[in-house]
């Protein structure tokens, strides 16, 4: 005797239970989209703001600054006041179809067919191994990620001496839960000829934890028996290598996206950011299936993340209410320093990005950058910017520079102008 594997079929399933998927939730939900369900793996809904304790959350999406977890619970809340459904520790395993999920969680096996799908299940920093660093292999080595979450949701002891390897606005997060360890920040090393991070940041950091930041130095080694020892660094520029003393390695940036269900179901990936492709309005290209936040621009800031929730919202009650996608598009490249851009497909009659912006990442640092839009070999907008493109955080470009894009020409390609690359 067979038993039927149970089938839950909402109008909305949203994969992931980070801050774009609860918002999407509660948005649905106030937009009376139907039955919306949250699905995350983690035993509480939150993502990543969760276990990152300090403030600097929710400035743009709450226009308030508020701590990671308390930013966190105020999502979670909010979805469910307004009646979405959210059920944690529960894992999606495959496709049973194109848009039927299967599931596992406390509740059983099960499948699930939405009306509407949206992935929502962020990004990831990639570990010591994908960065292929030889050496040891001792314990005493992390992500932020694996940091934040060891001590400020297990509470457990790190080490006393720490190097940061990276200099993003996520390395100096990283800095602050060290400190609040009681483990110093020794060295940040970056690849960059200045850390990546904001310069204000970059600022405060040195004067208020006094972290001496080595650029263009790269790990080269880990060393240690049992526990970290030391790592060996070396200067990119001289070959230069010395050793220093830590029994912590904290790896921080080089962002993956959680990609594992867009590739399993054969759905488009953007060459660039390495998650699926999505137009405007953040359809990817299966008919029903949305994708949001870090998984589309890795990495950006938790807000901006929660604000692609926002904007997803309406795209897809006029898809439960029977719109469809425009036919054509036009695709949308880059070229160096820059590395992806986000969305990628601009369709016509689809709205403006979320914020009225294109997400960009440049492996370059440009001052006074000047992106010019070419398509079909002509200059359609030229604009130098008041912000600096730099790398390790989105730089972001206002949509109507594409207002002159035609929909009946050719790939649309965008890229970078300007003086001080250093």
């Amino acid at each position: 005797m067979t038993t039927e594997t149970p089938l839950l079929t909402p109008d909305v399933l949203i994969i992931g239970g980070g801050p774009a998927g609860l918002t999407a939730a509660a948005e649905l939900r106030a937009l009376d989209a139907g039955r919306i369900l949250v699905v995350d793996r983690e035993k509480d809904a939150g993502g990543i703001p969760r276990h990152s304790d300090h403030t600097g959350y929710g400035l743009r999406d709450l226009h308030r600054v508020m701590t990671g977890p308390a930013y966190a619970r105020h999502l979670v809340d909010r979805a469910e006041r307004a009646g979405a459904e959210i059920r944690t520790r529960t894992m999606v395993t495959g496709w049973a179809d194109d848009r039927t999920v299967e599931v596992t969680g406390p509740k059983g096996r099960y499948r699930i067919r939405p009306h509407a799908l949206v992935l929502a299940t962020g990004a990831r920093e990639r570990p010591r191994t994908a960065r292929r660093i030889p050496g040891d292999r001792p314990h005493g080595v992390y992500t932020t990620g694996q940091l934040q979450n060891l001590v400020h949701l297990h509470h457990q002891p790190v080490g006393k001496r720490a190097v940061i390897v990276g200099g993003e606005l996520v390395s100096w997060s990283a800095a602050v839960t060290l400190r609040e360890a009681g483990c110093t920040p020794a060295l940040m090393v970056s690849q960059y000829p200045k850390a990546e991070s904001y310069g204000a940041f970059n600022a405060v950091g040195r004067a208020v934890f006094r972290v001496p930041v080595a650029t263009r130095t790269r790990v080269t080694r880990v060393i240690g028996k049992g526990r970290v020892g030391a790592v060996e660094i070396e200067h990119l520029d001289t070959g230069k290598r010395r050793t220093v003393d830590c029994d912590t390695v904290v790896f921080t940036g080089d962002w993956i996206p959680d990609h594992e269900l867009v590739r399993s179901a054969g759905i488009a990936l953007d060459e660039g950011t390495l998650g699926p492709l999505t137009d405007t309005a953040l359809r990817t290209d299966r008919d029903g299936v949305f994708a949001i936040g870090n998984m589309l621009h890795p990495v950006d800031t938790a807000d901006i993340a929660a604000l692609d929730g926002k904007h997803v919202a309406l795209q897809v009650a006029a898809h439960l209410q029977g719109t469809s996608r425009p036919e054509g598009g036009v695709r949308l490249t880059v070229g160096a320093p820059f590395r992806w851009v986000s969305p990628q497909i601009l369709r016509p009659g689809d709205p403006a990005p979320s914020r009225d912006r294109l997400l960009l990442w440049t492996d370059e640092f440009v001052r006074f950058p000047t992106v010019t839009i070419r398509q079909d070999g002509r200059t359609i907008a030229r604009r130098t910017l008041a912000w600096p493109a730099a790398p390790g955080r989105v730089f972001r470009i206002p949509s109507g520079l594409l207002g002159k894009v035609s929909q009946d020409g050719g790939s649309v390609h965008i890229s970078l102008e300007g003086p001080s690359r250093n």
